[in-house]
């Protein structure tokens, strides 16, 4: 009767064991993706060292992790092959004439060889509903906390980056950027997961305004910070959001929780700020701050033209814009013109017409395959993902088409991070409710965690 006891637990050692070091890859992928956003946004070349250097230690460790467990087994995404075809086109752009500016190709190969790794290792690594808890909780106070600071930094010294750093080109500060409109966009993508949460079955009354109020907060600080682009994108956000929960067709009750979500946001915005949003809605003009006025972003936007009519298939190369947009610009400025507040335009001057089709491509696998798990959201855990997911990426998305979000490190790898999830195959459990307690006393015994891991990866097999 004693002889086979040893055995099984012997058998789980290697099991836990592998489990725990893919805990420990994901959620250091998580600590660099908020390390990148506390690093003025990860531009600097100290942050951009960091962020390469951890990407690639963190992908030798899950190599390492595999090696050892001799389970070298690749989980793959449709986003891969889109991702491939995009870093083939960088390698040939590495071509000598190829690029107006072959170093700053290269940088940019290096920083995308990075986003490419975080994107793998996210579907490798995140399997169960326990991670899924842990990051979403750490992504909610994260953002809660930037948010809270940003308030009172801007009240306080909103010339200093942490009351201490003055840039040295200027900027219009908000949080822990430079720009305010990528603060914005850092946002954009966070407040949707605690929204998403409070609407769904999985939250207690107590934890649904917990959370609304947390996101709530967060919105408002987009329309605080004074981002136009933002404030368009968030109200696209809540539209998009309201679409998917008439998709549920839901009682007169969450219409009314979302009537309160909306004031909410509103009363922050009138407490800390409404004077000043008010002020920056009535104008389209620049300030005198850092912000480009609306016609010289659409002067922006022809000369991009013209760029992309010279080059048109392979386009400048990726991270050239800065040096050959001068060749270009059809007015005068003592400011250096060093993006296209455009992303979209950008990608295609950058990389020609073969990378708009590349990115057009990875947006629609993207959008399709979240779409497809939204159905029943609210009580699915795959499709309240997924919406998270698809919302922040339709924020960032709007945004982009007045400004360079994606041109900044932090915000890039977390739009990437959130269309791999949005395009995972579904992985997680749903439980209710009612069945919470007994999910969580099954996942304190070894076997039962043993087998929940096993189904958790015969699914996303």
């Amino acid at each position: 009767m004693t002889a086979p006891l040893p055995v099984p637990e012997l058998s789980l050692l290697p099991v836990q064991s592998h489990r725990t070091r893919d805990n420990s890859i994901l959620y250091g992928v998580t600590a660099l993706l908020l390390f990148s956003a506390l690093a003025f946004g990860g531009r600097d070349v100290w942050a951009l060292f960091i962020f390469q250097a951890a990407a690639a230690v963190l992908l030798a460790a899950w190599i390492a992790t595999r090696v050892q467990s001799n389970q070298f087994v690749v989980l793959s995404s449709p986003l891969f092959r889109p991702m491939l075809a995009f870093g083939t086109l960088l390698c040939i752009q590495l071509v000598p004439r190829a690029s107006a500016y072959w170093h700053a190709t290269y940088s940019q190969v290096l920083l995308f060889i990075s986003y490419g790794i975080i994107c793998f290792l996210i579907p490798q690594t995140l399997k169960s509903n326990r991670q899924l808890r842990v990051i979403a909780k750490t992504l909610i106070i994260f953002g809660t906390s930037v948010a809270v600071f940003a308030v009172v930094q801007n009240l306080g010294s909103p010339h200093k980056l942490y009351w201490l750093f003055t840039p040295r080109f200027g900027g219009w500060i908000y949080g822990p950027y430079v720009n305010h409109n990528h603060y914005a966009g850092l946002m954009e993508m966070l407040f949707p997961i605690p929204l998403v949460f409070a609407f769904s079955r999985f939250a207690h009354r107590r934890e649904s305004l917990w959370a609304a109020t947390a996101s709530a907060f967060m919105a408002a600080t987009i329309f605080l910070s004074g981002s136009r682009g933002g404030m368009i994108a968030c109200l696209a956000q809540l539209t998009v959001f309201i679409l998917f929960i008439c998709r549920e067709n839901r009682n007169r009750r969450v219409a009314l929780f979302l009537g309160a979500f909306l004031l909410a946001m509103l009363g922050v915005i009138a407490w800390t700020g409404g004077h000043e949003v008010t002020a920056r809605i009535s104008t389209l003009d620049a300030d005198t701050r850092s912000d480009l006025a609306t016609n010289v972003r659409l002067q922006i936007d022809r000369d991009v033209l013209k760029m992309v009519r010279e080059r048109p298939v392979l386009g400048w190369g990726q991270g050239t814009f800065a040096d050959v947009y001068p060749r270009f610009r059809s007015f005068y400025t003592d400011f250096e013109v060093n993006a296209a507040h455009n992303d979209f335009l950008q990608v295609l001057a950058e990389t020609g017409i073969a990378g708009f089709a590349v990115m057009v491509w990875f947006l629609v696998i993207t959008i399709r395959l979240g779409v497809h798990k939204t159905g029943k959201w609210s009580s699915n855990t795959n499709g309240a993902v997924s919406v998270a997911a698809l919302v922040g990426i339709s924020g960032i998305l709007v945004h982009s088409l007045v400004d360079f979000n994606m041109q900044i490190p932090a915000n890039a790898a977390l739009f990437y991070s959130l269309c791999t999830v949005a395009a995972m195959e579904p992985r997680f459990r749903t439980h209710h409710r009612g069945e919470r307690k007994t999910v969580l006393n099954c996942e304190r015994q070894p076997v039962p965690e043993t087998s929940l891991q096993n189904h958790d990866l015969a699914a996303s097999q």
